[in-house]
């Protein structure tokens, strides 16, 4: 053995700082995206929100440059590094030529793509355009914390307003408008409750303690006897004590609140029903003991066990059913919604079902101007620092046009594929996998994955992820196939028009659906069935 030098020539792929930010951005949220580009703005000076009538440099311009312009040249992120390299070399190239792209394809484009659609669709007809604005209104959460003493933690909810008393309502406002709605937590809707009843401060002080266990669903999740040991011997509090505060808690609203099971619940709003209600005293006995009975839908032991016929037995089901088993459900969505951002809206324009990109998300950026006047007179050592930063700004503003602009590719191309769809519903939906697009638009199946992940559309049947119209597909006995999702309406069609006193059992569906070409297994009709939250067919029968 002995040391030596060799030379060897390989090649090997890498990805470039920019690329590296392509791929991020492009599978990132439109929320996500906001988070980004607030991160990058506090890092780097050159980069900043833009105005209308703005290019990236702050000239000003009557096309509205200052949004991020999106080139229809741009070819998105492939998975292969060097494709990707050599993409962002020749966008690098041709960055000076970049055109603002339009929404709306031009005159020539539609009256091509109506031609070709109207010899393979000929019995395709026209539906309404959708509507592309849908409001949104913000809610606030207000949460305050108890002191020490009971007396301050109620006093601390029942002062004053939670609207500025110093603020008068101007001409303006005297018009009628959408005004913030504030919600409370159930705790907060309780204790405001308990500081109006006359309560000593020891009922007080144990009536808050059980205000802070019970659940957001209105159940209280701890037994009287364990609140009685986890509290201090030396307050000697007695089991009655704590029954009776429960009863206080039981008397507010919403009605059922503090319940311990579900049987308790329900007997405490039927307590508060007319007592002429018919059949009320059947409704009770249901209630405290023939629940289990009720949920597995045992009619004929429910008629033996009440002593009643079939009638009288489906109005106590009524009843019951009318009934609100999560009393503090009201309260509890507060900090658990989840508001969808559209970055696409699909309309149709003359007969072509079109995708443009939605403005309100597309971020506005542009190179502070004062910074890039600095660096154009100073291109010393000494502005090293702000030729960096310009850079990775113009690597983010070129970064979001490929982002939007892959979009809006694969977005127009899941349109052109699921006209049907946008037609006809979800029965119409045909198959589709992401090789398909990505073939089309010659792209890496990981990058079409990105793209579709966490990102919707608007369509006039409502706002779906991009994800949604991609679906396996089933074989027919014509030799074509059918997308599962059609299948899954299918099903659903058929649960709704079934008879309720005989429902449709998995097999019955798979014999259905095969009598329509459709070959599905049983399991997978039980697969479809479940994913629906469609109940199996002895908990659908009903009288």
């Amino acid at each position: 053995m002995k040391q030596g030098l060799q030379l060897k020539f390989s090649q090997s792929l890498s990805l470039t700082p920019q690329l590296q930010q392509a791929i991020k951005l492009l599978q990132l949220s439109t929320l996500e995206l906001n988070q980004e580009i607030e991160m990058l703005m506090q890092a780097n000076p050159l980069l900043e929100r833009g105005d209308a009538g703005e290019d990236e440099y702050g000239n000003a311009t009557d096309n509205s440059a200052d949004e991020v312009t999106l080139n229809t040249s741009s070819e998105g992120v492939p998975e292969n590094n060097a494709d990707a390299s050599q993409d962002y070399d020749n966008d690098q190239n041709n960055s000076s030529n970049d055109e603002s792209f339009e929404a709306d394809f031009s005159e020539r484009n539609i009256e091509a793509k109506q031609t070709e659609i109207s010899q393979t669709d000929t019995n395709h007809n026209d539906s309404s355009q959708a509507e592309s604005a849908s409001s949104e209104a913000s809610q606030k959460e207000e949460s305050s914390d108890f002191q020490a003493e009971f007396n301050d933690e109620f006093d601390e909810f029942s002062n004053g307003s939670r609207w500025d008393e110093n603020s008068t309502p101007s001409d303006d406002d005297s018009d009628f408008k959408q005004q913030e709605t504030l919600q409370i937590s159930l705790r907060e809707h309780l204790l405001s409750q308990l500081k109006l009843m006359p309560l000593s401060e020891r009922d007080q002080s144990l009536t808050l303690l059980l205000v802070d266990s019970i659940n957001d669903d209105g159940y209280l999740v701890e037994s009287l006897e364990d609140i009685i040991e986890e509290m201090p011997l030396e307050l000697e509090i007695e089991l009655l004590e704590i029954q009776t505060a429960l009863r206080h808690i039981q008397h507010l609203d919403p009605i059922g609140v503090g319940a311990r099971n579900l049987s308790e619940c329900l007997l405490l709003q039927l307590e508060v029903l007319p007592k002429t209600t018919p059949h009320l005293a059947l409704a009770k006995r249901m209630a405290q003991h023939h629940l289990p009975a009720l949920g597995a839908r045992d009619f004929v032991k429910l008629r033996k066990e009440l002593a009643c016929d079939e009638v009288t037995l489906k109005n106590v089901q009524q009843i019951i059913t009318s009934l609100n088993p999560r009393p503090g459900s009201a309260f509890s969505i507060i900090g658990s919604e989840h508001f969808i951002q559209h970055e696409v809206i699909v309309k149709k324009v003359k007969g072509i079902w079109v995708a443009s990109l939605n403005d309100v998300v597309i971020p506005k950026l542009k190179i502070n101007q004062l910074y890039a006047s600095i660096l154009k007179r100073n291109r010393d050592s000494s502005s090293q620092y702000l030729q960096s930063q310009m850079q990775e700004a113009k690597w983010m503003i070129k970064n979001i046009q490929q982002r939007f602009s892959t979009i809006l590719r694969v977005s127009q191309a899941i349109t052109d594929r699921q006209r049907n769809f946008l037609e006809y519903g979800e029965v119409a939906m045909r198959p589709l996998v992401l090789r398909e697009i990505a073939d089309e638009l010659d792209l890496h199946e990981s990058t079409i994955s990105r793209v579709t992940t966490n990102k919707y559309m608007l369509t006039p049947r409502g706002i779906f992820e991009l994800k949604y119209f991609f679906g396996s597909s089933v074989a027919t006995d014509t030799g074509g196939t059918c997308s599962a999702t059609a299948i899954r309406a299918l099903i659903k069609q058929l649960v709704e028009q079934e008879n309720p006193k005989k429902p449709y059992s998995d097999n019955q569906i798979t014999e259905l659906l095969a009598k329509q070409g459709i070959v599905v297994a049983r399991r997978t009709i039980a697969k479809y069935r479940e994913s629906l939250n469609i109940a199996p067919a002895s908990l659908r029968k009903s009288l």
